[in-house]
């Protein structure tokens, strides 16, 4: 039997199983959220989806290695509008260390920029643990209502346990 092979919008040439397989995955993805009701796996899910038919493969791979980065900019920008509007204040934010909650959140804050850190340096670096890492997201996404920020805060906890194991050894 002759092999299909279909030339990916990256310019690969790959086989059409492989390829079918994609399109599987990513539209069991969207079923899955769209039963869940998770708005934003379905609109993230769609992206990826119209990039990939619509063969922009350069689109697909800049938002592959840049996506998170402009996330995060984007994440970012939203938390420092109430800064920019006058809603936070300088004394907000030195207020925010008198009372246990405040300082709570301050520590989760600065362990949460650690973890991410790490995390996406492991992401980086580590490329065998995303799918275990998205697996994890989207169960959580979509069986806990949860938000699709779970790869970065995983990779983080990942990191840090590797981290642990590390030293402890």
């Amino acid at each position: 039997m002759k092999q299909r092979f279909f030339r990916t919008c990256t310019g690969k040439e790959r086989k059409g199983d492989s390829l079918a397989t994609e399109y599987i995955t990513l539209g069991a993805v969207l079923l899955l959220s769209l039963i869940g009701h998770n708005m934003t796996v379905v609109y993230a899910t769609g992206i990826v989806l119209a990039l990939k038919v619509l063969g922009l493969g350069t689109a697909l791979t800049a938002l592959g290695s840049h996506g998170l980065h402009w996330g995060i900019i984007l994440l970012t920008a939203a938390i420092l509008v109430p800064i920019a509007t006058g809603e936070i204040t300088l004394q907000t934010m030195i207020d925010s260390f008198k009372t246990p909650i405040g300082v709570v959140a301050v520590l989760a804050g600065l362990l949460a920029a650690i973890a991410g850190g790490g995390g996406l340096k492991l992401l980086s670096t580590t490329t065998e643990l995303i799918p275990a890492l998205i697996i994890g997201t989207m169960v959580g996404v979509i069986a806990f209502k949860g938000v699709a920020v779970g790869p970065l805060i995983a990779g983080g906890f990942t990191y840090f346990v590797m981290s642990l194991m590390t030293h402890f050894r």
